[in-house]
């Protein structure tokens, strides 16, 4: 392999980090107010503690930006519509917290997370059909948010003020 190809490759990896921390710093923005909001909700028994959200989130960022750029390197052209669909979903994924945390609009969060799941689920089948490493890297990033949407509807019909 080329040192060239080698050094683009090392490029797009860390633009699709990039990328994807960038969608992380977003919605980051808009949970400012999370741990104390959080708090505050009447919570379902099992809802993780408020510490945990930023390390499982982390690491779920980082197997989601690797997944796809296996998916660029494997699959070239052929990846471009689920390389589109993975940046949708990046804004879908970071609105999720403006939602729910600044805006405080349980259902709407709920809708939002709903779009989300079927998203990812979306990837990784496509991931599957082009790179199955890809496609098993965003299988706990699938997991997490299936939880997550429960949660997220527990949290809605626990507090009433979550419209």
């Amino acid at each position: 392999m080329h040192l060239a190809m080698i050094l683009r490759q090392i490029l797009m990896l860390v633009v699709f980090l990039a990328a994807t921390y960038l969608a992380a710093a977003l919605g980051a923005l808009g949970s400012i107010n999370a741990p104390g909001f959080y708090q505050q909700l009447q919570l379902p028994t099992l809802a993780p503690p408020a510490w945990l959200f930023g390390p499982v989130w982390t690491l779920l960022y980082t197997l989601m930006a690797v997944a796809s750029w296996l998916v660029w390197r494997s699959a070239g052209a052929k990846a471009r519509p689920l390389l589109v669909l993975y940046v949708l979903h990046l804004i879908v994924n970071a609105s999720w917290s403006w939602c729910f945390f600044a805006l405080q609009q349980g259902a709407l969060a709920l809708v939002n997370i709903v779009v989300l799941w079927l998203m990812i689920a979306a990837l990784l089948f496509g991931y599957w059909r082009l790179q199955r490493l890809a496609a098993l890297l965003l299988v706990p990033y699938l997991l997490w948010v299936s939880f997550a949407l429960w949660l997220n509807l527990q949290l809605w019909q626990l507090n009433p003020s979550l419209l």
